[in-house]
Order: structure tokens, then sequence, then C-alpha cells
């Protein structure tokens, strides 16, 4: 995707340290999942700070886990093997927080970055920013802060008269003037390391949550006469953090336009982007077209000129070139260029279609391939199938895969036809040009050129219905039409003698007059 971070050069030399706090309890978000764990655009909220973070190329990185700490490290073992985690046993503060990152780093030097591990949309340009701020002002701390018009439950800057930050003032601890300020601190910090080591140790947890306040390095800096300045940014998202439900779908919704806005820029077209969604992870082409009710999700790419929607959701699905993809739900599978798939389709993982293929109204495929130009329009069931080219599967077929222990596989061949109605019993092989009549239950291999038929003959009981359903609208149809059929079938009448049998609308004026 178009990267949502505005290319910046590489900091040289880099970072001492990255800190990501990611300890909180995450309370309001009523949840027995790790606040860090939920998603937005597909991914969890910790691995944006992660990759933001490790964009910056710092000497170590260090993510100071507590609550739900065993979700979250395994997490990180997944998506992120290259971080050092942290533990904070107890959550005391965001101070007490960096004091336990620090027993990871007790050789540390240089620059040492603070940030957040619930802030999505902060981004690489940002904190580079930030940092080369840091350096060219030559300040002992750097403070990321934007202007709010409602600055209620956040930090409060206090500047001095040469406008230099002379302490930060937490939201329950704001005397009535503070609470008047509208620059908010976001919590994401540079520090030179020397000053953030002396400044955490003479914080105490003197304020109104018992807490040691990492803000309060801040001031130990000023007191021993250290600069401290401010980084303001416009953008308020990238400072925003996620603590509840609604917060939650803001910042997806926020992200989702943002990823939407960069690919319109790029070429695609979003007939709706109100109610198109793509995760951050897909890859579009020039010339895509998403319509109304589109998901992309996952590692999809969709390929050039390709027509996604209405009403699709595709979860890690290639797309190839000019493929339309109608009202389907996929995962897992590979749809070939120039394919047709839907309206109403499923392809569930391992599907794989060829080039100028197609899938219809109402088919399911499951790991099945169809060469190229191979079709199932309607209403069937492809499960473990090998389709060749041009082959055609008619309305209503069922590959039979599964016989309660073992799923096997059928294989047509190429340019055959399989008749509507048909069931193909698996394992079975159907050869290279082949015919299958309609109707048939097929549970043994079908050689090139032949016709298969397996069906029994049809025996038509006459005068069931009287007997068995007497007295039913469907006994009365089946007597009126009888008895219509019989009337039709009675030979005419002879005419009387002496008078025409010639009917009187037929004759001429001429012929009537005589």
């Amino acid at each position: 995707m178009p990267s949502l971070d505005v290319a910046s050069p590489a900091l040289s030399p880099p970072v001492a340290a990255v800190v990501i706090l990611a300890a909180g309890e995450g309370k309001r978000m009523k949840s027995s999942r790790s606040k860090l764990l939920h998603e937005i655009a597909g991914h969890s909220m910790i691995s944006y700070s992660i990759r933001t973070a490790t964009s910056m190329e710092p000497e170590r990185l260090v993510v100071v886990v507590g609550h739900a700490r065993d979700q979250v490290q395994a997490h990180l073992a997944e998506i992120a093997p290259h971080v050092i985690t942290a533990v904070q046993e107890q959550q005391l503060g965001t101070g007490h927080a960096v004091q336990v990152a620090l027993g990871h780093l007790p050789d540390v030097t240089g620059e040492v970055v603070v940030t957040y591990g619930d802030v999505p949309l902060l981004t690489t340009e940002t904190l580079a920013e930030l940092v080369s701020v840091h350096r060219s002002s030559g300040s002992a701390v750097t403070v990321l802060t934007a202007h709010v018009a409602d600055s209620t439950g956040y930090g409060r800057i206090v500047r001095d008269s040469d406008e230099l930050i002379s302490r930060i003032v937490e939201d329950k601890d704001a005397g009535p003037g503070e609470r008047g300020i509208s620059e908010i601190n976001s919590g994401i910090y540079v520090f030179d390391a020397a000053t953030l080591r002396s400044g955490l140790s003479e914080i105490h947890a003197e304020n109104a949550q018992g807490e040691l306040y990492l803000t309060d390095v801040v001031a130990a800096a000023r007191r021993a006469g250290k600069t401290v300045r401010a980084h303001m940014i416009d953008d308020l998202w990238q400072t925003e953090g996620v603590n509840d439900r609604v917060q939650l779908a803001a910042m997806n919704a926020e992200l989702n336009r943002r990823i939407l806005l960069d690919w319109m820029r790029a070429g695609v077209t979003v007939v709706d982007p109100a109610t198109t969604w793509v995760h951050s992870s897909v890859d579009l082409a020039p010339d895509v077209t998403l319509l109304p009710g589109t998901l992309l999700e996952g590692a999809t790419s969709v390929g050039t000129g390709a027509t996604i929607g209405p009403d699709t959701t595709l979860t890690d699905v290639e797309v190839g070139d000019r493929a339309v993809i109608t009202r389907t739900h996929g995962s897992l599978s590979v749809i070939g260029p120039d394919a047709s798939v839907g309206p109403f389709a499923y392809l569930r993982p391992g599907t794989v279609l060829g080039p100028r293929s197609k899938i219809g109204t109402f088919v399911e495929a499951k790991n099945a391939r169809l060469g190229t130009g191979a079709k199932a329009p309607h209403l069937s069931y492809l499960g473990d199938a090998e389709i060749g080219d041009g082959a055609n599967i008619g309305a209503g077929v069922i590959f039979a895969n599964y016989d309660g222990v073992t799923k096997s596989v059928t294989t047509v061949g190429d340019y055959s036809f399989v008749g509507s109605d048909t069931v193909l019993v698996a394992p079975v092989r159907v050869a290279d040009g082949t015919y299958v009549a309609a109707g048939s239950v097929i549970t043994g291999d079908i050689e090139p050129g032949e016709l298969a038929v397996s069906r029994a003959r049809q025996h038509n009981v006459a005068g069931w219905v009287a007997r068995k359903r007497a007295g039913t609208k469907t006994a009365a149809a089946a007597e009126a039409a009888q008895a219509g059929r019989e009337s039709a079938e009675r030979p005419p009448s002879e005419p009387d003698e002496g008078r025409s049998s010639t009917p009187a609308s037929s004759l001429t004026p001429e012929e009537g007059a005589q």
C-alpha cells in the first residue's frame, strides 16, 4: 500500500533506544484480551507502534509489558522477535514503567525515545522530526505536543517566559488556570539518556493518582538548568490513544479514511469510501475499482483493472488483472486474470481459478483448481476438485469429496462437460474430452471420448394420485387434465344430413347469400 508515512531520511546516527510503554490494563475496553491486541485496520494496535519504532532503526527497542503480559509477549514473539520485553509487575505509573525499561538498558547513552503501544497513527516521519528538533536545539528533553479544543484528560504544557517548557501538569493535578491551557502533552518524548536516568531518580508519587509520573522528569531537568522544548504537530490523530471501544471505532474509521485516500491518489477508484474497508496490509494496483460494501483484508492483493464488489469480502486473496468479483466471500484463494466470480459465490481456502475461468451464482469452491476458461456457472459445490482447461460444470453438480473419514480428489479433464445435477463421488477421474449425462451419479473413472450415463430407467405409476391422494387439489388438477386430454382425443361427430358442415363464419358473402 502507499506508505502512511512521508519518506524521510534515516537518522544518522540512530537513536540509542526506543521504549514503548504497553503495560496498562485498559479497563475501559472491558475485554479479556489486552487492549493492545485489539485491531485497527486488520492489525493489532501495538503492531503499528512496533513498526514505527523499528523503522527508526534504533540500536535497541524495549517494550514494557504488564497487564495481560502473557498475551502481549506471545504476540510480540510472533510479530517482532527482535524486541526486548521488560515486565512491569505493578503498574505504578509511566515514570516507573520507564525505570523498568532502563533496567534492561543499563549502559545506554545518547537519545532515548519514549512512546506508547496504543498510538497507531503516529508516523515514522513525526518521530524522525521530533529527534531532529531535539538534536538541532541541543535540548535535554523534547516533547511532542498539540493544541486541542478540549484539553480535559490531558497533561497541560506550562511554558516559561522564553517559551520553553517549564513543567507538565497532569489533568487531575491541574489548577484552575492550568485547566484552561490548550497545549497538551502527547506522552511522546526524546530524552538525553543521562537526563532521563537522573530525573527518574528524583521523582516521587506525590500527586492525585499516587503514581510516578514521567512528566516529572521535565521539571527535574529544568531544575538542573537543562532545556526542555516542544515539537508541536497539527495532526492530532497522531497523538491520540485508544482507551475504549468508542475510541477504537473512531481510530479504525480514521485510519481507513487515510488508507483509502492514499489509494485513490495512487489511481484506485473507490465508489463509496463510507462503505469500503481496506486493511493496511492490502496491495492494490492502478485502475482497480472498489464498489460499495467491499472489505479487503489481510494480505489481499488486486491486479490492474480488476473490479471488486459490491458487497464482497476478500481475506488473503490474490486477484489477477481485470478480474471481476461480485458479491463474493473469499479467503486464501487465487483468482486469475480476467476471471469472473459471483454473485453469491464462496471461495474457501485452496481455491485457484485460472485465467478467464468462471465461478458463478451460489457456487462454493474448496481446495478446487479451475483451468483456463473452465466454468461452473450455477449452484454447485466444488470440493477437492481438479478441473481442466475449458471444462464445463453444469448447474447443481456436486463433487462429493468426503466419505465421513477421508477427503478425496476428483479430476475433470480438459474440455469435458459434466451435465446438470450430477454427483461425482470422489475419488474419480473424468478424462479429457468426455461427457457426463445430466442426473448421473459417477463412481468410476471415465475414459477419453466417452459418454457416462448412470441413472435408473424412468418408471411412471399410472393412477397413483387418484388412489393415494384422493380429495386433494393435486388429484382435482390431475382429473381435470385427464378429462381435457380425453376430450381432445375424442373424434369429431358426423354432421346432420342435408346440412352443410362448413361454419357460417367461413363462407364468403356470396355463398352466404345463396
